[in-house]
Protein backbone atom coordinates (compact mmCIF):
# COMPACT_ATOMS: atom_id res chain seq x y z
CA UNK A 1 0.00 0.00 0.00
CA UNK A 2 1.24 3.48 -0.83
CA UNK A 3 2.30 5.93 1.86
CA UNK A 4 -0.83 8.00 1.45
CA UNK A 5 -3.50 9.41 3.74
CA UNK A 6 -6.58 7.28 3.04
CA UNK A 7 -9.05 10.10 3.75
CA UNK A 8 -7.48 13.23 2.30
CA UNK A 9 -5.28 11.61 -0.37
CA UNK A 10 -2.17 13.48 0.79
CA UNK A 11 1.14 11.85 -0.12
CA UNK A 12 4.84 12.54 0.27
CA UNK A 13 6.40 15.74 -1.07
CA UNK A 14 9.64 15.72 -3.04
CA UNK A 15 12.36 18.29 -3.42
CA UNK A 16 16.04 18.92 -2.96
CA UNK A 17 18.27 18.68 0.07
CA UNK A 18 20.75 21.55 -0.06
CA UNK A 19 24.24 21.37 1.43
CA UNK A 20 26.24 24.38 2.59
CA UNK A 21 27.82 24.48 -0.88
CA UNK A 22 24.27 24.42 -2.37
CA UNK A 23 24.71 20.94 -3.87
CA UNK A 24 21.27 19.52 -4.62
CA UNK A 25 20.30 15.91 -3.93
CA UNK A 26 16.76 14.59 -4.26
CA UNK A 27 14.85 13.77 -1.09
CA UNK A 28 11.31 13.07 0.13
CA UNK A 29 9.27 14.47 3.00
CA UNK A 30 7.07 11.60 4.16
CA UNK A 31 3.77 12.00 5.96
CA UNK A 32 3.43 11.24 9.64
CA UNK A 33 1.05 8.30 9.05
CA UNK A 34 -0.81 6.69 11.93
CA UNK A 35 -3.04 3.62 12.00
CA UNK A 36 -6.35 4.47 13.62
CA UNK A 37 -9.68 2.72 14.14
CA UNK A 38 -12.71 4.69 13.03
CA UNK A 39 -16.43 4.03 13.19
CA UNK A 40 -18.80 4.76 10.31
CA UNK A 41 -22.44 5.81 10.65
CA UNK A 42 -23.59 2.15 10.75
CA UNK A 43 -21.36 1.38 13.74
CA UNK A 44 -18.81 -0.64 11.77
CA UNK A 45 -15.22 -0.27 13.01
CA UNK A 46 -12.29 -0.46 10.61
CA UNK A 47 -8.62 0.54 10.53
CA UNK A 48 -7.27 3.22 8.20
CA UNK A 49 -3.97 5.06 7.78
CA UNK A 50 -4.24 8.82 8.22
CA UNK A 51 -1.79 11.66 8.71
CA UNK A 52 -1.35 13.18 12.15
CA UNK A 53 -3.08 16.34 10.94
CA UNK A 54 -6.14 14.37 9.80
CA UNK A 55 -6.13 12.45 13.08
CA UNK A 56 -6.54 15.72 14.99
CA UNK A 57 -9.61 16.52 12.90
CA UNK A 58 -11.09 13.05 13.44
CA UNK A 59 -10.62 13.35 17.20
CA UNK A 60 -12.33 16.73 17.12
CA UNK A 61 -15.32 15.17 15.31
CA UNK A 62 -15.42 12.18 17.73
CA UNK A 63 -15.02 9.62 14.93
CA UNK A 64 -11.97 7.83 16.39
CA UNK A 65 -12.54 4.67 18.44
CA UNK A 66 -10.23 4.54 21.45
Amino acid sequence: MARKDMLTGKSALSGNSRSHALNATKRKWNLNLQKVKVMDENGNVFTIKVSARTLRTLKKQNVVVA
